[in-house]
Formats: structure tokens, C-alpha cells, sequence
């Protein structure tokens, strides 16, 4: 099922929000995700897509957040994580991004971020509505940190 309720065996990409969160020690993630998290990072390591990035650049840009420090110095201190990996946009992804099935809305950005966690066979991890609905439809996996499944 596309539908992840268990990240314990799985390797993860983080949707940018997740990300931020992550690194902000947000008390909207459950303490069962900070949890298949670590484990993570420790076992596969936890995958962030470049656009990630970007996003986040542009979301400094326009004052949707706001960060204590220059966005590149979060940035560089984000990927210096031990277990954070960043997966490259690969000529297979940019062309898969654009080709997802079924019904998916047009945010390059999530595109990028879906197609990245299938070309990785990993769950994508986000708090997106739109996102975590697509997954139902069997293309990719996905998982919502701010729910709590029972094993």
C-alpha cells in the first residue's frame, strides 16, 4: 500500500517543510516520526532534493519564513548533518517529473520531490494534502509525520 504507516525499513526524502521542521526541532512531528527519523538517517541516510533548497531560498526571499541565521549558513549547516544526503536532480527525474501519472497538480517543486522519492524507491514525507492523496493512487509512497499509525 502506498500509504506508509511504518518508515522503520525504508529510505525517506523530506518534503521541504519537513525538512524545516526537522531541523527546527518542530513540535508538529510526532514523537514516533523524530523517532523512524533518526533511525533513519542512521540506517539509509535521509534524502533532500536540491529543489528543496530552492524552495526554501525562495520562501527566505519572499518573508514566508524566517531562519536566525543567512539562508546559505542554514543550508550548509542542514546538509552537514550526519545521515542527510542530498539526491541530485538527475536527467531520470527532471524527465520523470514531468511525466507522473494520474493526477497531480503543476508545482514543479513537488513534482520533482515525487519523482525523486520513485526513482529512489523511498517515502516521501509530508504534511501535503495533495501529495499524500497522489500516493494513494500507487505511484509513490508516502507517509505523514503528524499522524500516528499503530504498528
Amino acid at each position: 500500500m502506498p500509504i506508509i504507516k511504518s518508515l522503520k525499513q525504508n529510505k525517506i526524502v523530506l518534503d521541504t517543510h519537513i525538512w524545516i521542521w526537522v531541523m527546527m526541532g518542530s513540535s508538529e512531528l510526532t514523537l514516533s516520526f523524530r523517532k523512524a527519523f533518526d533511525h533513519s538517517l542512521k540506517l539509509h541516510g535521509v534524502l533532500i532534493s536540491p529543489i528543496s533548497i530552492w524552495e526554501i531560498g525562495m520562501l527566505v526571499e519572499k518573508k514566508r519564513i524566517q531562519l536566525d541565521m543567512d539562508v546559505q549558513d542554514w543550508i550548509d549547516q542542514a546538509l552537514d548533518v550526519p545521515g542527510i544526503k542530498l539526491s541530485p536532480i538527475s536527467p531520470r527525474i527532471a524527465i520523470q517529473s514531468t511525466r507522473l501519472p494520474g493526477i497531480i497538480h503543476g508545482d514543479p517543486a513537488d513534482r520533482i520531490l515525487v519523482a525523486t522519492a520513485h526513482e529512489e524507491n523511498a517515502v516521501l514525507v509530508t504534511c501535503d494534502e495533495k501529495l499524500f492523496n497522489y500516493g494513494s493512487d500507487k505511484f509513490v509512497n508516502v507517509h505523514n509525520p503528524n499522524k500516528s499509525f499503530l504498528p
